[in-house]
């Protein structure tokens, strides 16, 4: 067994003490701003699921196809819940905002590959839309990403640092991404055939396996894993 896959294993053990603690994995769509981690305003790190894709190296149960955090500015404030509910869209509408997180512009450059009746020439241009006809138009392809995230299942672990861009929150993410990200090496843990992400046009998401693009190309530190066990120990130990 490689020094990778060991990793991988110990980086799994960890995330499933943390489920342990937590009462389980959380389903995006079922969440809103009134649990007691949302109203409480952490600050953490987020791993999601999507079925269908599982381990096959590193042991078994499902593998992680995001990571993500927050706050990584000096004059950022946003919450976990804050980073969340812009992946997940608005609830009572069921459209989003892809270009205010880049996991939905992900999905939905997938999506229209996929489906190229879903085209939508303005996806991903400019920071916000420019008028009203392009929301619109968006809303069929918005209203799609907000399904196929909501469906997926994510832990989220507190780490709890101010805000800055060498905390650690941002190392655990880093790291986590360098880890299981297949871009350099893709033997362990393979998406599957059917996997979403396989229509992206995004070749770091096609080759690392993630819906992620950044630090997927780096290497990890091993180091990182005793940091995030430590973490996660103290969470289970407080009761989530």
């Amino acid at each position: 067994m490689s020094s990778r896959t060991n990793d991988l294993t110990r980086f799994y053990s960890a995330l499933a003490h943390l489920e342990s603690g937590i009462s389980g994995k959380l389903r995006l769509s079922c969440c809103d701003g009134k649990m007691y981690w949302a109203k409480a305003k952490k600050r953490g790190v987020y791993f999601f699921f999507e079925n269908g894709e599982l381990r096959s190296d590193s042991g078994g149960g499902s593998r992680v196809v995001r990571v993500g955090t927050h706050a990584l500015t000096s004059s950022s404030r946003t919450t976990l819940w804050n980073r969340l509910s812009q992946h997940r869209g608005a609830a009572s509408t069921g459209t989003g905002n892809h270009r205010g997180s880049i996991f939905r512009k992900l999905v939905g450059y997938a999506l229209m590959a996929r489906n190229p009746e879903w085209t939508i020439n303005t996806w991903g241009e400019g920071d916000s839309a420019s008028s009203n006809e392009i929301i619109a138009a968006e809303k069929v392809l918005e209203r799609q990403v907000s399904r196929v995230i909501g469906e997926m299942l994510f832990l989220w672990l507190e780490v709890d640092n101010p805000p800055c861009p060498e905390n650690q929150r941002g190392r655990i993410e880093r790291n986590s991404i360098a880890l299981l990200s297949g871009y350099n090496e893709s033997t362990v843990d393979l998406p599957s055939e059917n996997w979403l992400g396989k229509y992206c046009p995004r070749e770091k998401v096609k080759r690392s396996g993630l819906w992620n693009q950044k630090h997927v190309e780096e290497n990890y530190d091993p180091r990182f894993l005793s940091v995030l066990e430590d973490l996660v120990t103290r969470q289970v130990e407080k009761g989530g």
